[in-house]
């Protein structure tokens, strides 16, 4: 299946929107089904040692900063998103709205992580976002897996979701990736990351690359 990028209603709707706000409930519940929180956090215990300073990219409401800071006491989480700072974030998480390929070059981090949200550039903007990953030491990104198996699992649950999640979820799953292709997309050199990749049976792409 090829990659194709088509345009996701939930990015275009106002957060207080009803359909916004349905939608962000279907995330959440995505993403205890896939279990990319869970494996982020897993994964931080794993590759990164000790409080550091950390990036979300497509923060989104804010929860998995929140989890990573709960787990990780020390550790500077820095938040970026278009929409504004979700309310009721603790005062020690930093919040930056915007286009991430605009705000990230004004954080300091080791760390960069993000869930269901690479799949949303093109190449060039993959391209260009790679280029600003060069001073982490850790990348970790959750994607949906780009194959059939997916789609047909996204057609069984939409009678359970609201009608945004019924379009973006397959968009999103035609936009994923397959195993292999993130880190060239990303520009990243072979020669100075350890790519670590692994396919769950539920739809989720794992990728991790860790600075040698």
């Amino acid at each position: 299946m090829k990659r194709s990028l088509e345009a996701e209603i939930l990015d275009h709707l106002d957060p207080a929107d009803p359909g916004a706000v349905r939608s962000r409930r279907d995330l959440r519940i995505m993403d205890f089904f896939l279990g990319n929180s869970r494996w982020i956090l897993r994964s931080l215990c794993r590759f990164h040692h000790g409080p550091g300073r950390l990036v979300e990219l497509g923060a989104g409401e804010g929860l998995l900063c929140r989890r990573i800071e709960e787990a990780n006491p020390g550790t500077s989480v820095v938040g970026l998103d278009l929409i504004g700072r979700p309310p009721g974030l603790p005062p020690s998480i930093r919040w930056v709205s915007g286009d991430f390929l605009r705000t990230l070059p004004s954080v300091e981090a080791e760390v960069c992580c993000g869930s269901l949200i690479l799949h949303h550039l093109g190449a060039p903007s993959l391209r260009r976002l790679g280029s600003l990953l060069g001073r982490c030491s850790l990348l970790l990104f959750a994607e949906p897996y780009r194959g059939m198996l997916p789609l047909r699992m996204s057609g069984l649950a939409s009678p359970f979701v609201g009608k945004v999640t019924r379009h973006d979820m397959p968009a999103s799953i035609r936009a994923g990736f397959r195993r292999g292709e993130l880190a060239g997309l990303l520009g990243l050199d072979p020669g100075a990351w350890r790519i670590r990749e692994s396919v769950t049976l539920r739809g989720a792409l794992r990728f991790a690359a860790i600075r040698t």
